[in-house]
């Protein structure tokens, strides 16, 4: 998902990269360009150079992260885009980030697409309210085809059983990569290949 820099669009448009430029697709989101069965026409050209890359996901329906054999859910609501800062929140005074490969639900019950998501936790929070208030995700978003050798079938029979996956939902692995606490101010460079790097700020709210 991307926007025109000098348009700065909210929701954004779904577009493929190609070289340095960006090929927007005629599709609302990505989960309607799964829906139409991962195929779109294609519209503007843009330079990579001038886009701002937004949250391949913007309203995921549901986040499960995978730890030990079993997930818990996450707040969809806290789905923040790669140029999004992150805010402390009340109580905490710094921010422990680790970051996940991700599996992106496609339009039946299979896996669309990879990107990753930065899990943040407050350690000076207690219960659900650890993590419940920030989740990066992206920038980019990989096909399967062009990441062979993944495989994710384990956790998506278990996200499946007994309910129903839509698309656009998001399983979060449970490997990934730790870093050390983050205070106002400081900022998270990182990034898993190929999903693109992050640049994260942490400011005070």
């Amino acid at each position: 998902m991307f926007s025109p820099g000098d348009r700065k669009l909210e929701r954004g448009w779904p577009g493929r990269i190609d070289g340095d430029t960006v090929v927007q697709l005629a599709a609302q989101t990505l989960q309607a360009f799964f829906t139409g069965g991962g195929q779109a026409r294609e519209h503007a050209v843009y330079p990579l150079d001038d886009v701002v890359l937004l949250s391949p996901v913007l309203h995921p329906p549901s986040v499960r992260i995978f730890s030990a054999g079993d997930f818990a859910f996450a707040n969809p609501a806290a789905i923040l885009g790669p140029e999004d800062a992150v805010h402390l929140p009340e109580g905490a005074g710094e921010l422990v980030p680790f970051v996940r490969q991700t599996a992106i639900v496609g339009a039946d019950g299979t896996v669309g697409a990879y990107t990753q998501l930065v899990e943040w936790t407050a350690p000076a929070l207690t219960g659900a309210k650890l993590n419940d208030f920030a989740l990066t995700l992206g920038p980019l978003a990989v096909t399967p085809d062009d990441l062979p050798g993944t495989r994710w079938e384990p956790l998506v029979e278990l996200a499946s059983l007994n309910t129903r996956l839509r698309p656009g939902d998001l399983l979060a692995g449970p490997v990934g990569q730790a870093f050390e606490p983050l205070r106002a101010g400081d900022v998270l460079e990182a990034g898993m290949e190929p999903f693109g790097q992050l640049r994260v700020r942490v400011e005070a709210r």
